[in-house]
């Protein structure tokens, strides 16, 4: 069907441009009339369309798989639509004989709805056992107390007493007959691989994830019974009451819909539920209840106390402060308020806008939400539109890999080509390829004629090599090992099994990137490919230092540990200034962006401090005609940024220059992952001036 293709799209080049630029191309006539040939191929001719949207334009995959499954008559829209049950549906729906099984996810806890029904129901407090250590005979005696009574039982965490879930099967069993018609017992755990089976067929099954989309995070926490009813609205009579229960729910579906968007999200995807929200609200009321709100203490209590306290990084806890500023002030309250930022990139949906209402009853809130638009623009989050390119595609990716991984993985091929051979071909070229080996005595040798090691930045040189070395050693060992293996002449481990596996799907093998208890060995790259062509420049970097002193530019995020890069640089230039009396602990690092896009540019390198090339900004861009930080190009997840200067400053002398320019604080990190463990540095980037700092902390 797509034999032509190629021919197709290079004849009308145009068009097909224009199709792979559209924002939705799966809402679009396919060019050089495949529309009408998939639209003749009833049977066959959606799936040929989602194959195709999937090879062009990986982002909208899954939408192209929900839209599939949706005009699929053997599915239908039940099978993607969301759907939200409450408590009282799930009881509605039990048995005594039948217990409830809630699958966790993260920001998901039914256990204060199922306190909350049980004293709508009148009936004794349930049972609550977190089951740990030891805690399995409560266990057991509150399920005998709770059948012979007629109460409830929560078992919480069950995926660490898998013994008792072992028997719980057998043990209902014994009691059928024997037990009171008000018994309930409720079971909540995460998945685990070894949760019995029989169990999990006996049992009623609920997932609670997490609602999908502001509108569907809203609808419930405006659901009676769920966090807002008729009875909250009315605990305080003002129209500021109900705006702030609305601006807190709202901030809330916010702060949890944005973990999707990964790292560019959260630098740690944090599991808020309603617990925070409903702190906040309480918080709320009873502080207006002892008169006119304290907008300080109100943002402080909510950014970082209630939600703030189980925020661990301190980049989160500035992003958290941050919204609350934006979005719980007196502005907020007043008439035609809303959140859509001051000049969208996109057209947002219909032009809808998100506006603070302020209604009576319960139910004009529910028809309000019921308008928001399906898909929410990421502008609302205070995202760049890219980021939903880069959330569809890390879904899409995730799809696909977890697909691959379900495959079987038998020897045979294309052409009675084995798994092996393959594997054996690409493991001799990659040790034709893999630079020669670091001799210690020879790198020491070339390192004391670059200054010895009591130069910070040669005994920084010398701890990498060695670090490089055993990178080198490991790879050389284990593809002559492997090779070996696949010709029978040693035996095929675990581990050669797992690299045989992990070359031919073209990733990384774990043993090369990591230790035996998983911290880094060398680095993370996603493919083979990029891993090995990265151990080759970094190669490159330390044999032209050795050889020629110290680059003009450093590729700083090419070294295992590039803090210790800067460290080093830092104390050679705090030394410089030894008659200022400069102390190391009173220096802080100072950025510039210079006008170099390409190291090549640089002939020398500076007085003090270092040039650094190879980084990228996500999120923004930097236009080196204004001098200031930008938005993206569309489609463009990442830009390069031009070489930045680093060099030493005294904390003081710093602090004034910064006082005197609008920056933004940009951290620096090794990996796409945004954990302090691959955190760097901070760069202070330009902004323009009618824009605020807050704008790109947002982004």
């Amino acid at each position: 069907f797509f034999s032509g293709i190629i021919e197709d799209m290079t004849s009308s080049e145009g068009a097909w441009r224009k199709w792979y630029d559209d924002n939705a191309p799966e809402a679009v006539p396919i060019p050089s009339g495949y529309e009408q040939r998939l639209g003749d191929r009833t049977d066959i001719g959606p799936f040929l369309k989602l194959l195709l949207v999937r090879c062009l334009r990986v982002d909208r995959s899954i939408l192209m798989c929900k839209e599939f499954v949706r005009n699929t008559k053997e599915m239908g829209p039940s099978f993607v639509e969301p759907v939200t049950d409450t408590i009282e549906m799930v009881y509605d729906d039990m048995v005594p004989e039948v217990p409830v099984i809630f699958l966790l996810s993260r920001g998901s806890d039914p256990t204060d709805g199922i306190i909350e029904l049980c004293r709508k129901k009148k009936l004794p407090s349930p049972a609550v056992i977190s089951l740990g250590e030891g805690q399995e005979p409560v266990a057991l005696k509150a399920i005998n107390s709770g059948v012979v009574n007629g109460t409830w039982v929560l078992l919480q965490n069950c995926e660490l007493g898998l013994g008792l879930m072992n028997e719980m099967e057998s043990i209902i069993n014994k009691l059928r007959g024997s037990i009171d018609p008000n018994f309930r017992l409720f079971i909540t755990a995460l998945p685990h691989p070894d949760f019995p089976l029989g169990l999990l067929q006996m049992c009623s099954k609920v997932t609670n994830d997490p609602p999908a989309g502001l509108r569907a995070g809203l609808l419930r926490s405006y659901t009676p019974g769920v966090m807002v009813d008729q009875d909250r609205l009315e605990r305080v009579d003002t129209a500021q009451w109900r705006q702030l229960l609305f601006a807190l729910c709202f901030l809330h579906s916010v702060v949890q819909e944005r973990r999707k968007f990964g790292p560019l999200g959260w630098c740690i995807p944090y599991e808020y539920n309603n617990g925070d929200l409903q702190s906040c609200m309480l918080f709320l009321e009873k502080h207006l209840y002892n008169g006119e709100i304290d907008w300080s203490t109100f943002r402080y209590m909510v950014s970082d106390v209630q939600y703030g306290g189980k925020i661990t990084d301190s980049l989160d806890v500035r992003l958290f402060q941050t919204y609350t500023k934006e979005w719980l002030t007196d502005l907020t309250c007043e008439e035609g308020y809303a959140f859509n930022p001051v000049a969208s990139i996109l057209k947002i949906s219909n032009d809808f806008r998100y506006t603070v209402p302020s209604f009576t009853e319960h139910g004009d809130y529910r028809k309000y939400i019921e308008q928001f638009p399906e898909n929410d623009s990421p502008e609302v989050f205070g995202l760049h539109p890219n980021a939903d390119l880069t959330y569809c595609v890390k879904e899409a990716t995730s799809l696909f890999r977890t697909l691959g991984e379900t495959q079987p993985k038998g020897g045979g091929g294309d052409g009675d080509v084995s798994r092996e051979d393959v594997v054996y071909e690409k493991a001799s070229d990659l040790l034709t390829r893999l630079p020669e080996d670091y001799i210690e005595d020879e790198y020491k040798a070339k390192i004391r004629k670059l200054g010895g090691m009591t130069v910070p930045m040669n005994i920084f040189l010398f701890q990498e090599i060695q670090r490089f070395q055993n990178v080198l050693a490991k790879v050389r060992f284990t593809l002559s090992q492997l090779q070996l293996a696949i010709k029978g002449e040693v035996v095929m481990t675990a581990e050669l099994q797992e690299t045989l596996d992990s070359m031919f799907d073209a990733r990384v093998p774990y043993f090369w990137e990591n230790t035996l208890t998983g911290d880094e060995f060398s680095w993370r790259l996603p493919t083979l490919g990029l891993w090995f062509t990265s151990l080759l420049s970094r190669d490159a970097q330390y044999r032209s230092w050795l050889r020629q002193g110290k680059p003009n530019s450093f590729w700083l995020t090419g070294f295992f540990n590039p803090n210790g890069c800067l460290t080093a640089m830092k104390q050679e230039v705090t030394r410089k200034h030894r008659s200022q009396k400069w102390a190391l602990n009173d220096v802080v690092y100072h950025t510039e962006v210079t006008n170099f896009e390409r190291p090549e540019q640089i002939k020398a390198p500076p007085e003090e401090g270092m040039y650094i090339h190879g980084l990228s900004l996500e999120g923004g861009a930097w236009s080196i005609k204004e001098g200031n930080l930008v938005e993206s190009a569309p489609k463009e997840m990442f830009s390069s940024l031009p070489i930045l200067f680093v060099t030493a400053n005294e904390r003081r002398a710093e602090s004034k220059a910064l006082g005197r320019q609008l920056v933004y604080e940009c951290p620096v990190y090794k990996y796409l992952s945004r954990t302090d463990r691959y955190f760097i540095f901070v760069a202070h980037l330009t902004v323009k001036q009618d824009q605020s700092p807050n704008h790109w902390t947002m982004r």
